[in-house]
């Protein structure tokens, strides 16, 4: 079996996506993005939007804090590469659309290709204007773009969208969502005919778009997309948005694991974050709060002409060498294939555990199947422990906590305190603690195996806790 098999590091055998951290798993352990808000009118009005609202404590794409002038936008990446060695990717992802503002974001495109050449250009957008400037976007040396595709049916197109702008008309008949759909497909289409990697990105919308969802990644891996992209829909009242405002239900991350596990036919993305319009930094910990105006423009910027990104691409080129031997080793050491597990793990970074269970914000979700781990979603949770003099007094967070992960069958962390230990143990949900600093799919691997030894069966029996000594 080739080095290129292993779920973690295959992607990184495309030259293209090895450092993109939206296109490949592993490259979002070890790589940041940053999205540069020059792009605030949008063509379409999605009932799951409202750019209005704006809160610094969320990540949901549309939010932004400040919007930027190209020339402004060309400062903050000077700024932020200076700062963030792992910087690999600029996108354009609105507040609004990408396309709907053409002069604004290929005027940026240029202006930091021609200034970080060794930097990748990505952009978003919902696809009305993408058959128009495809060529122009290939052009420019665009190697990735996201196209938001909710459906292929009209009806369903209008329970999704207020409206559509064509002609500079905001329009609702259904000829214009008929054309709207013929326009987001022959884009796509024409991308790929221009060799530029195409990520679709579906919201998952109970009761319009769920059922329809296995033949939609049916198609547009037809079409030649790179990789599927579905997403919980995110319909809150206080966001102000019509979804919202009218109760609309959100999936459930069950409902959503399903989902994507029906779309199997297609390269599925399971670790996005739903970023925002201005997001800074890798996905999970985005720091855009710290790269403001009153920061970037003002600062005295010291760029090394990529010197510092160049060793830090080198260095993780190493470690995950590291990690294809140690996932052969591992292979050669494991005994028959295990059953089949959900195994939840969290760590603060480079893809190996590391994290203490009350730290983690997220658990990363395994569905380990014989000897293989597949990442099948990204839970978000209330950090529960912030320190040892306010830890395992947040009865509710806990209680939250093992509700996210109790249909799991373990959880590998660091560590883990003695009451939240005993609780998760109750639930059936194995703590498994004595990997450290080892890869997260190698560790998940092995808490399967541990669930499923010789002549026991698959599933929730075995409830005795590994390491019990070290996890209180």
């Amino acid at each position: 079996m080739s080095a290129c098999s292993d779920t973690l590091v295959k992607s990184s055998c495309d030259p293209r996506v090895a450092d993109h951290p939206c296109y490949s798993e592993a490259a979002h352990h070890f790589f940041a993005r940053m999205h540069l808000g020059v792009a605030p009118k949008c063509n379409i009005q999605c009932n799951y939007c409202n750019r209005k609202y704006d809160c610094s404590n969320e990540s949901r794409p549309g939010v932004i804090a400040e919007r930027l002038t190209p020339d402004e936008a060309l400062k903050k990446v000077a700024f932020v590469a200076s700062q963030v060695k792992e910087l690999s990717v600029i996108g354009i992802a609105g507040p609004g659309d990408a396309l709907a503002n053409p002069e604004k974001t290929f005027t940026t495109m240029r202006l930091v290709k021609e200034a970080f050449p060794d930097l990748k250009l990505c952009l978003s957008t919902n696809g009305l204007k993408l058959l128009e400037y495809a060529d122009e976007i290939a052009s420019i040396g665009v190697e990735h773009v996201t196209v938001t595709l909710n459906t292929f049916y009209v009806e369903k197109a209008m329970e999704v969208y207020s409206w559509v702008i064509l002609d500079r008309k905001k329009e609702t008949s259904r000829e214009a969502f008929e054309e709207f759909l013929f326009r987001q497909q022959e884009g796509i289409k024409r991308l790929v005919e221009k060799d530029v990697l195409v990520k679709v990105n579906s919201l998952l919308i109970p009761g319009i778009n769920d059922g329809e969802m296995p033949t939609l990644s049916k198609k547009i891996k037809l079409m030649g997309a790179f990789m599927h992209n579905i997403m919980p829909l995110i319909a809150k009242a206080e966001h102000g948005t019509l979804f919202g405002l009218k109760g609309r239900p959100e999936p459930t991350a069950q409902e959503l694991e399903d989902v994507r596990a029906a779309c199997g036919d297609s390269k599925q993305m399971a670790h996005c974050r739903q970023c925002r319009a201005d997001a800074v930094g890798k996905l999970g910990e985005d720091r855009f709060m710290e790269m403001g105006k009153d920061t970037f423009l003002k600062a005295e910027i010291t760029e090394d002409g990529g010197l510092a990104r160049r060793e830090w691409k080198e260095k993780v080129e190493a470690i995950m060498e590291r990690m294809k031997e140690k996932a052969m080793e591992a292979r050669e050491e494991m005994g028959p294939p295990v059953g089949e597990y959900l195994i939840a793990a969290c760590t603060k970074g480079m893809a190996v555990v590391n994290l203490h269970f009350g730290h983690a914000k997220e658990f990363l979700i395994y569905r380990v199947k014989g000897n293989e781990a597949r990442l099948v979603n990204i839970r978000k949770v209330e950090q529960y422990c912030h320190g040892s003099n306010d830890c395992g007094e947040k009865e509710v967070t806990l209680e939250n906590i093992i509700k996210s992960i109790e249909d799991c069958d373990a959880v590998v962390c660091l560590r883990v305190g003695y009451g939240p230990h005993k609780e998760l143990v109750s639930r059936g949900v194995l703590p498994v603690t004595d990997v450290p600093e080892e890869p997260l799919e190698a560790a998940v691997v092995k808490a399967a195996e541990r669930l499923a030894p010789s002549g026991r069966q698959k599933g929730k029996l075995q409830k005795e806790a590994i390491n019990l000594g070290r996890s209180a």
